[in-house]
């Protein structure tokens, strides 16, 4: 059996086709590509019990990712995190049946792995030897270290404000980085002056076809923890918007292979008060999102003023009955340590924002009581430090507390 059912890349504007046999980057409309596959193909080969006793990485789905052999894999043992019941906080917010997606305990700390496993191992399949990318932080930290691994060497720019400790991790990593008086949008222009004059790989979100399908793992995991029954909403943190594009792309693809038969869940996307450019085009029913300008959030990983496949997740959006929600950087703070109280997990703030979005919507009444709803936390709360502050007593030795 084939280790990849890949069929050929295509445009979801104009629906030109591209050869994944080839180094590709955007269509020649501008927009992004996304991979299809032979799924008819793959059902009459692959059921869902074949996948049972495979490893717990996100490469037991192999079949349904772009690398075509298994000796261009790149991995960390990424993959399979937990999905984990919220009983208290469920009971706070009148949720029973919430769970949470935790990301957190993957390589490098956040969901970003995903993308760069799957994203690292294709471009060494095609024989990229020079990658870069803008980051925010944790995907350049992501990046970095998955190149190392495949001995990919990488450019990394993020914006000063980015957190140290996925500076760190870029630097560590050996990687050409570089830091910006600016934001990520700022960063990308420099990336794409770069890739031009040195004629580098851009690893630029959706500006190659393969971190999605990486991240897409996300939804096939969900799927396959709930026994292949779809939830009823899930809530994602929207930035770039790539993990809710490849939720929505896994679980139409589930779909069409005949491993669930339910309707989709309601997505949503959660971004941020002072940077809400989805939300906004969502209310205004648009299909495309506009610059938001003077961005600025806690949750630094959805600081993203303009999205390339804003387009792509709007459409998830509509097509699912979903919604787009802001919330305010006091809430999403209130809301991080009340989970780390009830729950004990010390989510990262974009994580923090998909609580938040699910109470307000509970209270809305949007989220119905028994509904099953998953928030994802796409990474570990320790990687933000300085969102977090805490007042400690001191003792003296000797002292009894």
């Amino acid at each position: 059996m084939k280790y990849s059912y890949i069929s050929h890349l295509y445009c979801p504007k104009c629906a030109a086709t591209y050869d994944h046999n080839q180094v590709n980057q955007l269509c020649e409309c501008g927009s992004p590509l996304l991979v299809d596959y032979n799924l008819k193909e793959l059902s009459q080969h692959l059921s869902k019990e074949d996948i049972i006793n495979r490893t717990s990485d996100l490469w037991r789905y192999h079949e349904l990712l772009p690398v075509q052999k298994k000796e261009n894999v790149i991995t960390l043992g990424e993959g399979m995190t937990p999905l984990l019941q919220m009983q208290r906080i469920g009971r706070d917010m009148d949720i029973p049946n919430l769970l949470m997606k935790d990301e957190g305990i993957i390589p490098t700390g956040s969901f970003k792995a995903r993308g760069a496993a799957v994203g690292v191992s294709k471009a060494k399949e095609l024989g990229v030897e020079d990658l870069a990318m803008p980051t925010n932080g944790n995907a350049g930290a992501a990046w970095g270290l998955y190149s190392t691994r495949a001995g990919i060497r990488s450019t990394i720019v993020m914006p000063e404000d980015a957190p140290k400790i996925t500076r760190n991790e870029v630097a560590i990593s050996g990687a050409n980085l570089y830091i910006i008086n600016g934001l990520i949008s700022d960063a990308g222009k420099v990336v794409s002056e770069a890739v031009k004059e040195r004629n580098l790989f851009d690893a630029s979100t959706l500006k190659e076809p393969y971190r999605i399908e990486g991240k897409k793992t996300m939804g096939l995991e969900i799927a396959e923890q709930l026994n292949w029954k779809m939830p009823d909403v899930i809530l994602y943190p929207t930035g770039g918007g790539v993990g809710i594009i490849g939720i929505y792309k896994a679980l139409t693809e589930l779909k069409e292979l005949g491993w669930m038969d339910e309707d989709l869940p309601r997505l949503v996307a959660v971004q941020a008060e002072d940077c809400a450019p989805i939300v906004k085009a969502w209310q205004e029913r648009k299909e495309e999102s506009e610059f938001w300008k003077n961005s600025s959030t806690v949750a630094f990983g959805i600081n993203v003023p303009k999205a390339i496949g804003d387009f792509l997740v709007l459409d998830a959006l509509y097509k699912t009955d979903g919604c787009a929600i802001a919330i305010d950087d006091e809430a999403i703070l209130h809301e991080q340590e009340k989970i780390a109280s009830l729950e004990g997990a010390f989510v990262c703030p974009e994580g923090a924002a998909t609580f938040v979005a699910a109470r307000r919507l509970r209270k809305s009444g949007w989220i119905k009581e028994h509904e099953v709803v998953v928030a994802l936390n796409t990474g570990m709360g320790i990687k933000y430090p300085d969102t977090v502050s805490v007042n400690v007593p001191t003792i003296e030795i000797g002292d009894k507390i």
